[in-house]
């Protein structure tokens, strides 16, 4: 099971955030399509993902996207992804 804690951060401010669970377990070859399941809830574009997210998230238990990780312009300053199940 996966459960992620996905914040919208503005001016070191959460702006808005959610809880997402998925039975599936971790693995990079899913971690886009929880990515893009909680960007459509949040309303938001899809960011690019690197290596450097997944290292990120494997070794910290944390992904940030910035706005240059988006394709499309967005008016927050990071999207922040984090382990919620430890």
């Amino acid at each position: 099971m996966i459960k992620l804690w996905a914040k919208i951060i503005t001016d070191n401010k959460i702006q808005k955030d959610m809880i997402y669970e998925s039975a599936d377990n971790y693995s990079r070859d899913d971690f886009f399509e929880h990515i893009s399941e909680i960007c459509y809830k949040l309303n938001i574009p899809t960011p690019v993902i690197v290596d450097s997210h997944f290292y990120n998230y494997e070794v910290f238990n944390t992904a940030r996207f910035l706005p240059r990780d988006f394709v499309e312009s967005v008016d927050f300053d990071k999207l922040e992804i984090e382990n919620a199940k430890r």
